[in-house]
């Protein structure tokens, strides 16, 4: 079973992610970037769902750190954000990430990104 390490800050958003992916994946789970770097060096997942605002250290900043860790770095980084601006998704590409899930997420969007990049 493929292992996905979710990196989110707000628990209802956590939560949700879990109750969707728990009977297909087994599943890690941060509330912050800190600890999700350390999940991600121990736990080496195949695929890391990743906030972009989160406290102390930022999803941009744990995807540059995970990037250049040559371990960690080819792991598919999908961030869930509610950044949808104009230029958010093209930063988030620019930033290292693999793929973008907007918030409120789509359930059938989360299924198919992320049966995509474990493919």
């Amino acid at each position: 079973m493929k292992k996905i390490l979710i990196v989110e800050d707000v628990e209802l958003n956590r939560d949700l992610l879990v109750q969707l992916l728990e009977d297909r994946y087994l599943l890690v789970e941060a509330d912050c970037g800190q600890e999700g770097l350390a999940l991600a060096r121990r736990e080496r997942p195949d695929l890391i769902l990743l906030d972009i605002s989160l406290p102390g250290m930022d999803g941009y900043e744990v995807a540059r750190q995970l990037r250049a860790d040559p371990e960690l770095g080819r792991a598919p980084l999908i961030a869930v954000t509610a950044h949808a601006m104009a230029g958010d998704q093209e930063r988030i590409f620019a930033e290292g990430f693999d793929d973008y899930i907007a918030k409120p997420i789509d359930e059938d969007e989360l299924w198919a990104k992320v049966a995509k990049h474990l493919a």
